[in-house]
C-alpha cells in the first residue's frame, strides 16, 4: 500500500473523560482536585493559561499589587545570604529585575544537609544573570514589595533537565504558559501536569460538526487544545483560543436549547382563568391601567399558563415598571384552575413587603377568599403551624415565603405556580427544590429587577423564555442622582445630612444606606464580598482566578502582570452603627427619628421597624442592602449612599429604585472618596447619569469584562465561562444558538452528533446541572 497509514493509536490511550491520578500521579491529583475541584483530563485541560510570557522578556514589575498571588519571569541581579540576629540561621535576599525596577525575594532557612544554618545550595542556584520564573504572595515590607519564600524553577536548570535537542531549546525560549496557581502547585507544576495529559491522550473526537467547523474557520479541538498549552507561536493560542471559544459556546448553547425543548416535552396542568373569576374581578377593581410592556407580558404569560408543557419564563424590568402586579395576575390564573401559586422572596423584609403589597392589590373580599399565606423562619411556632395547615389543605391560593418554603416539612395542595423573585439571590438547587413540591411540574416565573444584556440572557438564561417591561407607570416621577465626591471636597459631608434635614422638614422621609452594619477598616478598591461578607456585582471574585482565565489572553498580552494600581490605601468604611450614632449627635438632624435596618437584627426587628418606616413613623433608616429590593414606601424621596464605590452598577441601580416611588421627585446622593476616572468611579458617574437600567446593564458588563459575570448562585461551584466573554462575544454566542436550534430543532436527543452529546452530558456533570435547571 502507498500513502500515508494511520497512526496506531496505543491500548492504553486517555480521553478527555479519564481519570486524573494514573496520569499525573497521586499526589498532583490530589491538589489539583483540592485547589480547583478537577478530576478528569477534560478538567485539566479547560484550566487555560491566564497569560503568556517570553522566557527572553521580563515581567512589568511595576504592576504588582500587594497581597496578590503573582508569576513574574525576571532576572537574578544579586544574592545575599546573612545570619539572623533574632534567631538560629540566615536569611537570604534575591533581588530580580525586569530590566528597570527590581523585588526582593526572602528566604528564611536553617540550611540544607545538615549545614550550620548556611543556604549556599541556594545562592549558587540564584546566581547573579540567572532567569527564572518566580511564584509567590506580595507583601509590604516599609515601603517596598518582596515576595517572602516564592517558589522558583530557573531556565538554566530546566535546559540542564533535557538533552540538549535544537528544536526542544528552541521551545524552551519561547513561550511560557503562566496559569492560575496556588501557593500549594505553581504555575510551571499545572504546565508539567497538562503537558503529561496531553501526552496521554489518544485522538479527541470533535463536537463541532464538519459544516459548522468549516463555516466558522476552526481547527480541529485536539489541535486547539495542544497549541493552546503548548505554543510555539503567539498565532498558535490566537487561534486555538478563538477555535476553543466557540467550541464553548457552541457546547452551552446546545446544552440550553435541549434543556429547553425537553423542558417544553413535560406534562403539566394548564392553568386558565374562568369568567367571572379571580382575575376578571381582579381586573374590574384595578385603580390604573397596565402599561403596554406589562400588558404583553401578560399576554406571553396567559398563553404559556394555557399549555400543558410547563411554562419557563423570565421576566425582566425595570425598577418599579410593576413586575409584581404581572406576578400578580398570573398566580390568580393559577388560583381560578384551583392551584396554588408559591412567591419566594430573598428576604423576609421583602416577603412581608410582598404580602402587604398583594393583600393591599386584592382587596379584602379577594384577601378573604384567596387566603394570601405568609412562611418564614421567624415565624413563632403557633403562626407556622396556622401557615402549615393552610398551604397543605389548599385554603391558601397564595404563598409567600423566603428559604422556609423549600423545608421538607412544607407540602402543597396543588402548587400550579412557582414565582421567583430577584432571582440572583437564591441557588439554583434550592428553586429546584420548591418546584418538586408539585404534583405535576409547576409553571414557572423568574422575576429580575435586573435588567439583563442580550449576551447574558442567551447565556444564562438560555433555557427560558424572556419577556421585559421597560416602561415605568405613569406617576413614577424622575430621580436626579448627584456625586459627591468627598474626596475633592470632604465639607460636603456635613451638605449631605443638611440635605436630608431639608427632606425630613417637607414632611418626607429619607433611607441612608451604608455598606457595612459595624465598624470595619477597608482597602481602596476593595470590594464588599472582601469587605463586609456580602457579595455585590462591583468586581470579579479572586476566586474567579483560581477556577478560570478571568483575562483570557488577548492578542499581544503575552508578559503583563496586575492591573497597575497602587498599593492599598486603608481607610474606614461607613458603617450603620457608627454612622446613625453620628447623625443622632447631629445638630441639623436633633429631634428627627433615626432608626438602623441591617442583617442582623431579628426577623420581629425588622419587620417591626419596616412597618414604622412605611407609616410615616420613622424620618431616616440607615440601612444597609437590606433595602435594594422590592421595599415600597411612596413617601422616601430621598436615597444617600455612602461608599457609593462599594457597589456594582446595578446594585445601585437598585437602590435608587427606592425613592420617587411616590408623587414627589427623588434624590439619590452617591457619596464617594474613589478618585476622578476610577473603574469605581466610572460606575458612580454612569448611574448618576442615566436612568435608563438596560443601559447601565450593558456598561456595566462593559466595565467589568471577564469578571464572574455569571456569579456562585448562577453558575454552580465554579465560573461556568472558561475562555467565552459574554461582554465582547456577543456575536458568536448568537451564531452558535442559532447553529445549535437548527440542529437540535430536527435532533432534539443528538442522536446523529454521538461526540457533541457527550460534551453536552460532560457540562451537565461538570456541577453545572443544577445551573441549568433554573427556577
Amino acid at each position: 500500500m502507498t500513502g500515508l497509514q494511520p497512526t496506531a493509536v496505543p491500548s492504553d490511550a486517555k480521553t478527555l473523560d479519564s481519570s486524573l491520578g494514573p496520569v499525573v500521579g497521586g499526589d498532583t491529583a490530589k491538589e489539583l482536585a483540592t485547589a480547583f475541584g478537577m478530576h478528569t483530563i477534560a478538567d485539566l485541560l479547560g484550566h487555560y493559561p491566564r497569560r503568556y510570557a517570553l522566557r527572553g522578556e521580563s515581567s512589568d514589575l511595576t504592576r504588582l499589587i500587594v497581597g496578590e498571588d503573582v508569576t513574574v519571569i525576571a532576572q537574578v541581579v544579586s544574592v545575599t545570604e546573612s545570619e539572623m540576629k533574632s534567631r538560629p540561621g540566615t536569611m537570604v535576599t534575591v533581588k530580580i529585575t525586569d530590566g528597570k525596577d527590581t523585588l526582593s525575594l526572602i528566604f528564611f532557612g536553617k540550611g540544607k544537609n545538615g549545614t550550620k544554618g548556611s543556604q549556599n545550595w541556594r545562592t549558587k542556584a540564584l546566581h547573579p544573570g540567572v532567569r527564572g520564573i518566580f511564584a509567590g504572595k506580595v507583601t509590604a515590607h516599609g515601603n517596598t514589595v518582596q515576595l517572602a519564600h516564592p517558589a522558583y524553577k530557573t531556565f538554566d536548570t530546566e535546559l540542564d533537565e533535557v538533552v540538549i535537542d535544537p528544536k526542544v531549546k528552541r521551545m524552551l525560549l519561547d513561550i511560557v504558559p503562566i496559569y492560575p496557581a496556588t501557593a500549594r502547585i505553581t504555575s510551571w507544576e499545572i504546565a508539567d501536569a497538562v503537558a503529561l495529559a496531553l501526552n496521554a491522550l489518544g485522538p479527541i473526537p470533535d463536537p463541532v460538526p464538519e459544516l459548522l467547523r468549516a463555516s466558522e474557520k476552526l481547527m480541529p479541538q485536539g489541535r486547539a487544545l495542544e497549541l493552546i498549552h503548548r505554543p510555539h507561536a503567539s498565532t498558535d493560542w490566537q487561534q486555538a483560543r478563538d477555535t476553543l471559544r466557540f467550541i464553548e459556546a457552541w457546547v452551552l448553547q446546545c446544552t440550553l436549547v435541549q434543556q429547553h425543548t425537553q423542558a417544553r416535552e413535560r406534562h403539566t396542568t394548564a392553568r386558565e382563568p374562568v369568567p367571572g373569576g379571580f382575575l376578571d374581578r381582579f381586573d374590574a377593581n384595578l385603580p390604573f391601567v397596565l402599561t403596554t410592556d406589562q400588558q404583553i407580558a401578560a399576554a406571553e404569560i396567559a398563553v404559556d399558563l394555557s399549555q400543558t408543557s410547563p411554562m419557563s419564563r423570565l421576566v425582566q424590568g425595570e425598577v418599579g415598571s410593576g413586575k409584581t402586579v404581572v406576578a400578580l395576575r398570573a398566580m390568580l390564573a393559577v388560583a381560578d384552575s384551583g392551584g396554588q401559586a408559591a412567591l419566594l422572596a430573598p428576604t423576609e423584609v421583602l416577603a412581608g413587603q410582598h404580602l402587604r403589597s398583594i393583600t393591599a392589590m386584592l382587596g379584602p373580599d379577594l384577601t378573604a377568599e384567596l387566603m394570601p399565606t405568609l412562611l418564614t423562619g421567624q415565624l413563632p411556632a403557633a403562626e407556622k403551624r396556622k401557615a402549615l395547615l393552610r398551604i397543605v389543605s389548599g385554603q391558601s391560593h397564595i404563598v409567600i415565603g423566603t428559604h422556609t418554603l423549600m423545608s421538607d416539612n412544607v407540602e402543597f395542595f396543588d402548587l400550579g405556580l412557582v414565582v421567583i423573585d430577584e432571582q440572583h439571590r437564591f441557588g439554583v438547587n434550592q428553586r429546584e427544590v420548591l418546584r418538586r413540591k408539585g404534583a405535576t411540574p409547576p409553571h414557572t416565573l423568574v422575576l429580575t429587577a435586573t435588567p439583563i444584556p442580550r449576551t447574558i440572557a442567551m447565556t444564562v438564561f438560555g433555557d427560558l423564555d424572556v419577556s421585559t417591561i421597560a416602561m415605568l407607570p405613569a406617576g413614577r416621577r424622575p430621580i436626579e442622582s448627584v456625586v459627591v465626591s468627598l474626596g475633592e471636597k470632604p465639607h460636603w459631608f456635613l451638605r449631605i445630612w443638611d440635605r436630608v434635614a431639608e427632606e425630613v422638614a417637607l414632611g418626607r422621609q429619607v433611607f441612608v444606606v451604608c455598606p457595612a452594619i459595624a465598624p470595619k477598616l477597608a482597602e481602596e478598591g476593595q470590594t464588599l464580598d472582601q469587605a463586609d461578607g456580602t457579595v455585590t456585582d462591583a468586581a470579579a471574585p479572586a476566586r474567579a482566578a483560581a477556577s478560570a482565565p478571568r483575562t483570557a489572553p488577548r492578542p499581544g498580552q503575552l508578559a503583563s502582570q496586575g492591573t497597575g494600581q497602587p498599593a492599598a490605601e486603608k481607610r474606614p468604611i461607613h458603617d450603620v452603627e457608627t454612622l446613625l450614632e453620628r447623625l443622632r449627635q447631629h445638630q441639623p438632624l436633633a429631634g428627627l427619628r433615626l432608626e438602623p435596618l441591617h442583617g442582623r437584627m431579628t426577623s420581629e426587628e425588622k419587620d417591626l421597624t419596616m412597618r414604622a418606616f412605611a407609616a410615616g413613623e420613622i424620618d431616616v433608616l440607615v440601612a444597609t442592602t437590606v433595602i435594594e429590593v422590592g421595599v415600597d414606601v411612596p413617601n422616601a424621596s430621598a436615597m444617600v449612599v455612602m461608599d457609593a464605590d462599594r457597589f456594582g452598577v446595578s446594585q445601585l441601580h437598585q437602590l435608587r429604585g427606592r425613592v420617587g416611588r411616590g408623587g414627589v421627585p427623588g434624590l439619590c446622593l452617591l457619596a464617594t472618596y474613589a478618585k476622578s476616572g476610577s473603574t469605581s468611579r466610572q460606575r458612580i458617574d454612569a448611574v448618576a447619569a442615566t436612568l435608563d437600567g438596560f443601559r447601565l446593564a450593558e456598561l456595566d458588563l462593559e466595565l467589568r469584562q471577564e469578571g464572574n459575570v455569571l456569579g456562585d448562585s448562577q453558575s454552580g461551584d465554579r465560573s461556568s465561562l472558561r475562555l467565552l466573554r459574554v461582554a465582547i462575544d456577543g456575536d458568536l454566542i448568537a451564531r452558535a444558538r442559532q447553529a445549535a436550534q437548527f440542529l437540535i430543532s430536527g435532533d432534539p436527543a443528538l442522536r446523529t452528533e454521538p461526540v457533541l452529546r457527550q460534551a453536552v452530558e460532560r457540562r451537565l456533570n461538570d456541577n453545572q446541572r443544577s445551573w441549568l435547571h433554573k427556577g
